[in-house]
This record gives structure tokens, sequence and C-alpha cells, in this order.
């Protein structure tokens, strides 16, 4: 199919992937509720267009956590993305490099840290779960420093797994499971040749050092559910700000207070997201949520935003409400299983494009520049 804007990618990952991928990737909580509004309420921002601004020479670059580059744009951590094409964190970090921005490693990943790295030698951030055994982390902070990780993402949100109904459904998880995967598989033969065969294996790279064969996409669903800790609290980071000496990033904030609890054990940014619509549904959508946040604690610390956004124009209206950068999720996944590293190259560069033409319609020539006056104000009418 053809591809000529950041939304195609997502059809063209629903016709390759096999069902229970792709509905893992595209689900959300509950009623997808929050998910839904993530995506709609970004969009219904509205910009406030101006004209004769001089907007000839325009600078989309941005300095986080004493880098810069050249795109206010980061790819955040998804789970087991390297099922979505072969060896897929290798190829999205190629690109993310290619395209001077940071790629962030799930710490569920198909591909090991070590081997990431090795594929491409751009800043890598590591993503780190609250998991039960303190010196599983202890080695997992240990492995991320050895390797060169950039910046620490530790993600607070996800004390217990959210109920995703959909995998149920599509064969991610529930009865006969690993069957339907097959059977699906069997429907889907580029990815199966691609993915299925020569993508292996197919074992959670950072657990398997720890867990062996019990590392496998198999025992994933029920890793996550055992291995989580909802006893953690915020004065149990401090000891993970001690071992972690580079970036540390929060992710998962949708509170003011829980902002400026982040603030107070020194973290040097913060990622408001409710997960992608994928933890408790009916929560705020990002977008609602990032002003206040913003507000609260942006003079304290870097406010970086995740959870629909699907496009330049997303980016830009995340930008307007408060965030110095924009973590991709789905947006990257998609592109990765449409093509590969090619795909998620494209992807970059359609925002780039978007992000380009929606400063120089609202009149701003550099990220500075960027705030909520461009939005435009929107009353409710009566009907």
């Amino acid at each position: 199919m053809i591809i000529s804007s950041t939304l195609d990618f997502r059809e063209a990952a629903r016709r390759r992937l096999p069902p229970f991928l792709f509905h893992y990737a595209d689900g959300g909580a509950y009623a997808e509720t929050t998910l839904k509004r993530n995506v709609s309420d970004l969009a219904e921002l509205a910009l406030r267009q101006r004209v004769l601004k001089n907007v000839a020479d325009i600078d989309l670059s941005a300095e986080l956590f004493g880098q810069c580059q050249p795109l206010p744009i980061i790819l955040g951590p998804v789970g087991i993305s390297g099922m979505y094409a072969r060896r897929g964190e290798t190829q999205a970090a190629r690109a993310a490099h290619r395209a001077g921005m940071p790629f962030t490693l799930s710490t569920v990943s198909i591909c090991s840290l070590g081997e990431v790295t090795a594929a491409s030698a751009g800043p890598t951030w590591f993503q780190l779960y609250v998991i039960r055994d303190r010196a599983f982390m202890r080695d997992l902070l240990a492995t991320a420093k050895a390797n060169g990780a950039r910046a620490l993402v530790f993600t607070v949100d996800m004390p217990v797994p959210g109920a995703r109904y959909r995998d149920a459904h599509s064969g991610m998880s529930g009865p006969h499971a690993p069957l339907r995967r097959v059977m699906q598989a069997v429907t889907h033969p580029r990815w199966a040749w691609d993915v299925g065969l020569f993508g292996r294996p197919h074992r959670l790279g950072n657990l398997e050092p720890v867990l062996g064969k019990a590392s496998g996409l198999n025992d994933y669903m029920g890793w996550l559910g055992s291995n989580f800790d909802p006893s953690i609290a915020w004065s149990d980071l401090d000891w993970i700000r001690s071992e972690w000496d580079g970036p540390l990033i929060i992710k998962g904030i949708l509170d003011p207070e829980d902002a400026r609890e982040a603030a107070a054990i020194g973290a040097d940014g913060i990622v408001v997201s409710n997960h992608g619509g994928r933890q408790l549904d009916g929560v705020l959508s990002t977008a609602r949520a990032l002003p206040a946040i913003a507000d609260a604690v942006g003079d304290r610390l870097t406010v970086l935003a995740d959870s629909g956004v699907r496009s330049g124009l997303d980016v830009v209206r995340m930008l307007a409400l408060g965030a110095r950068g924009v973590l991709l999720g789905r947006a990257w996944v998609y592109a990765l299983a449409a093509g590969g590293e090619a795909g998620v190259t494209q992807l970059l560069t359609l925002m780039e494009k978007e992000m380009r033409v929606a400063m120089a319609l609202t009149g701003v020539r550099n990220l500075g520049e960027i705030d909520s006056s461009i939005l435009a104000e929107v009353r409710d009418r009566a009907l």
C-alpha cells in the first residue's frame, strides 16, 4: 500500500502482522476510553494560524539532558518490539540514531541492550520497571552503565499490569494462546518468514541471563504479572538515584503532586504519560494532564510527554502544552512493522515535515517560541 502520511503505517501494520501482535500494540486497558481520548484530545486542540511572520528559517533542534538533537523526539520504550520486524529493536535504534535522536530500550525487549548498542552507536536510553527482585534491578542498572546507556527511564505507573481485554481475544493471552499464535503465523507468511523463522531467538534478551529458557514469549505475560512490585514508594527510589549517576527520568506521571515528588527525589526529568491508555482506563489523557504538571515543575526538571502522538502536528501540540520533548510509542512500532528500519526512517521524515508546516503556519521559527499562544481558544457554543 502507498504510505503518504504517518497514519498510514497503522493500516500497513494491521495487514502484515498476526492479530495477536497487532492488537497487543494497538490495544489499551478495559474499554480503551483513555486510549481513544489520548488521540482525540490532542486532535481537538486547534492551532492558531498566523501569516506574514517571516518563517523562512525554521529550527527544530532541541537540547535534552545536555545533548543537542535535530528534533524534540525520542523513540520511547515498547515491550517485545523485536517481534514486529526481524530483531526489531536494532532496526529501530539504527533509524533513530541516523535521525540524531535517542532510542529507548524496554526492559522486556527481544534484543538485549548489548545487542542494540552493538548494532548502532547513537544515544540509547534504557527503561527499567519496578521489579520485586532488587538485586536483579541492580544487575540491570550495571548492564545499562556497562553498555553506555545515556539515560535511565524508570517506569512507575505499572505496579500491576492493566486489564487488556483485547489480548485474550487476539491470542496474546488466554486459552490455547500458543496454538492460536502459531495458526496466525501460518496465515501471515511474510511475517512468519522474516520474524517467526529468521528473527529468532524470541526471548526477552535483557532477562535471559537470569531466566534462561523461561525468558521466551510464552512466559511473557505471566512474568509481567508476577514480577512487578506494588509495594514500592517514593522513598524506595533513593537507592536508584544513588545507583545511577546519569539522567534519571521518571515515566508515568499524571498528577502535579507526583511531579513534585519526582523533583524532590532529584529526578532530572519526567514523562507525563498514562502508558498509552494501557493501564488505568478513565484517567486523564496526557494532553489534559500536561499543562498543570508543566506549570508545577517545568522550572525544576525537564518535562517530556507521550501517549496519543501520531503526527508532527501532535508533537507541536504537546510542546505548546508545556512539554520539552515527546516520546513516540505506537507510531514507531506501526512503522517498524510496516517497513522495518526504512519504515521508521520514513515516519521520522514525515513527522519533521509536518512539524515544519505547523510551525510555519503558526508563525514560530524555533522550539523556544512554541507555547500556549499558538493554540486557538476554543469556546463552547450552544447548539
